[in-house]
């Protein structure tokens, strides 16, 4: 695994490369569906399901409830209803994320998922992995892996026009 420095990172790019990277894992997948995370992976699922032709099998959830720290930090404002309109049960879910860090959000979304029936398959895809785990969680479809420092995030942003691209943030958490 090779680093990418985070000013390098090319979103357009990284996502034509995730693209790659999911229509080759998702062929002959039982019952595929895409399920992105509020609210970069949602983005990143919602265009992966058109580019995929699934747009009927994509789903968003909002992990705000499930988080192992809603307590301590509460309800976030942007909180947006979680949205599954098809039958989780017995389906190959690929769940979206824009970044992978701790593994506490993909924690938080597979209990919801688990919430509308039981999948047969979860595959997990994250434009980048950023590393800093505190659970045991990977990607199986991955399309950079970086490092950000201590109080810093790396977060994605959708133009007007569609386009992604990541900057790097003080981190408000």
């Amino acid at each position: 695994m090779s680093l990418t420095e985070p000013t390098q990172l090319d979103a357009e790019a990284l996502y034509a490369a995730l693209l790659d990277q999911v229509k080759a894992g998702l062929a002959g997948a039982h019952e595929p569906a895409i399920v992105g995370i509020h609210s970069g992976g949602a983005w990143i699922a919602e265009r992966l399901s058109r580019d995929l032709g699934m747009s009927e099998r994509c789903g968003v959830l909002d992990v705000s409830f499930y988080r192992d720290d809603y307590a301590k930090k509460g309800l976030p404002a942007e909180v947006k209803p979680t949205s599954i309109g098809f039958d989780v049960a017995g389906a190959t879910i690929l769940l979206v994320d824009d970044v992978l860090y701790t593994g506490r959000t993909t924690r938080a979304a597979i209990n919801e998922l688990f919430d509308y029936g039981r999948p047969a398959r979860i595959l997990l895809a994250a434009l980048v992995d950023r590393g800093g785990r505190q659970l045991p969680v990977a990607a199986d479809f991955v399309a950079a892996h970086t490092r950000v420092e201590p109080g810093q995030a790396l977060r994605l942003k959708q133009a007007d026009d569609g386009r992604f691209h990541l900057t790097i943030e003080q981190d408000n958490a």
